[in-house]
């Protein structure tokens, strides 16, 4: 066999990756930008005009819960790491007639799934795993998993984070597995595993993935993954009534779980808790979950302040980035009627999708017989919503759509404005004095090396002059509108047409600018 030498390049990398973090949680390089501004909302009324519309949201809810023959329903509106409204319709219990509370508490069922890949990441974080590890090296039993080719990749946790294992959609059969035992799981891996994919290649939503989950939780942490998320996450976050097994729950608050079936409802067996629970056995409430909500909203926007959560901030935030593909649809419609292009993947346990306003919502559903949930986080708006309901896969998902469009709407919410950075607004100033005439401009020392070679000086000088001529008087320059520190355009406004000036700046610093783009706009 050859022996193939690394680059020392590669070298590097490599043993960067493998270093372990400082027992404060930082990278081993905490060096940062003091004159960075974080992104920040600008209206001062934001939350009354949410608080207002909240008799609208109210209603929506109420409307969905008697549409679809739901016996009890809880719900919150979460803003800016708080739980500023919740309520609760219906009965937990519906022979005793217990009605549901904000505190009731309800199996979640697939909601559960991000809790699990954050203990994973917490994991990460603390240098027991990487994510690009192979599953057989925490659980040995995988050693024997037959692949569908002979160049598949070695399944990873990442892929098991991801739904990208290779293994088989199996929402009707997982849920059944919920109870099974530790010894269920590795018999089950032991006698063999049908894969629909090889890994890597394809989304495929994957119950038994998340069970291996909990599986490595428990393996690494040397404890059982229900305590170890209890301990490190739960706990933290003040979710001291949260639950994996439901025989713990105290009567009153338990939510018994339904179908619709024959114009009544028929009580669904409760399920005891095992080794899939990694993957959709949490219960708890409205006014617990709120807390975890927030730990995902107060993960933005990237801030240099204390970070003080059972999870780093910036892992929050990577569990809430697209890292596999799902789908696309072209012709999603708001339940308001509105058509959308709507664009979604996958993180960590977790759902992303864009629309075509550019919204970014993160979340999940949830759904066992008897019980079905269901939660969005917008982190550009701050704002997030959730739902439960205790009837058979009614996740309240399309409420949802309905709750936080017209909360946008209503409360006339914009996402946070970035500030502008001060290369930024010191390039612009120094621009805008160039501007039409180009005086030498060669020697200004802020465009970058490759700014002239690119296009000259005398054909950059024409096309602006023919520009400022369309536009006539110049009236004002307007404000500039940052994309992001080094990127953003601003309005010179003449008598007779605008201009939109773009640019952008190098990676050196100091910046300087590489592209600069004009475009007449018409008044």
């Amino acid at each position: 066999m050859k022996k193939f030498l690394l680059p020392l390049c590669l070298l590097l990398v490599i043993t960067a990756y493998g270093q372990k973090p400082s027992a404060s949680g930082k990278s081993p390089s905490s060096v940062y930008n003091p004159a960075y501004q974080p992104p920040a909302f600008t209206d001062p009324d934001r939350l009354r005009k949410i608080v207002a519309a909240i008799p609208t949201i109210e209603k929506l809810y109420r409307e969905f819960a008697t549409t679809n023959h739901v016996p009890g329903m809880a719900f919150g509106i979460v803003v800016d790491g708080k739980l500023i409204h919740a309520n609760g319709f219906g009965y937990t219990d519906v022979a005793k007639q217990t009605p549901v509370t904000p505190r009731s508490l309800f199996r979640i069922a697939s909601m559960t799934k991000s809790l699990t890949t954050m203990a994973i990441l917490k994991l990460r974080d603390a240098g027991k795993l990487r994510l690009d590890d192979p599953v057989q090296q925490y659980i040995p039993a995988m050693k024997q998993l037959q692949y569908l080719s002979n160049d598949a990749p070695l399944i990873t946790i990442r892929h098991l984070m991801t739904h990208s294992a290779g293994f088989p959609e199996d929402n009707p059969w997982g849920d059944r597995q919920l109870a099974d035992s530790d010894d269920d799981l590795i018999n089950l891996i032991k006698g063999g595993i049908s894969n629909s994919n090889v890994p890597g290649v394809a989304y495929e939503y994957s119950n038994l993935g998340f069970a291996m989950l909990g599986a490595i939780i428990s393996n690494v942490s040397g404890k059982p993954y229900q305590q170890y998320i209890t301990e490190t996450i739960l706990k933290p976050l003040g979710m001291n009534d949260t639950q994996w097994e439901y025989t713990k729950v105290p009567a009153g608050q338990l939510a018994h779980g339904y179908r619709w079936g024959d114009n009544q409802w028929k009580e669904e067996p409760l399920l005891h808790d095992g080794s899939y629970g990694a993957m959709g056995g949490l219960i708890t409430s409205i006014a617990d979950f709120s807390n975890y909500m927030a730990l995902h909203l107060m993960a933005w926007p990237p801030r240099s302040d204390a970070d003080n959560g059972p999870v780093k901030r910036s892992s929050v935030r990577e569990m809430q980035q697209p890292w596999v593909f799902s789908s696309l649809n072209s012709q999603f419609k708001y339940p308001g009627g509105r058509t959308c292009a709507m664009v979604s993947g996958y993180g960590y346990g977790l759902r992303w999708s864009r629309d075509c306003q550019g919204r970014v919502y993160v979340g999940h559903t949830g759904g066992l017989p008897g019980f079905g949930s269901q939660w969005w986080v917008l982190p550009e708006y701050g704002i997030g919503v959730v739902t439960y309901n205790n009837l058979t896969y009614t996740s309240g998902s399309s409420v949802n759509w309905a709750v936080v469009d017209t909360l946008i709407a209503l409360a006339g919410l914009k996402p946070r404005q970035l500030p502008v950075s001060p290369i930024l607004a010191q390039r612009k100033a120094e621009l805008v004095q160039l501007l039409p005439d180009w005086p030498n401009a060669e020697r200004s020392n802020i465009f970058a090396e490759n700014f002239f070679p690119d296009e000259s000086v005398d054909l950059r000088r024409k096309e602006v002059q023919a520009l400022y001529t369309k536009a006539g008087r110049i009236i004002r320059v307007g404000e500039l509108i940052p994309e992001n520190q080094l990127r953003g355009h601003f309005l010179i406004e003449g008598e007779k047409a605008n201009i939109d000036v773009f640019f952008t700046l190098t990676p050196e610093t100091p910046a300087l600018i590489q592209q600069l783009d004009f475009r007449e706009v018409s008044r």
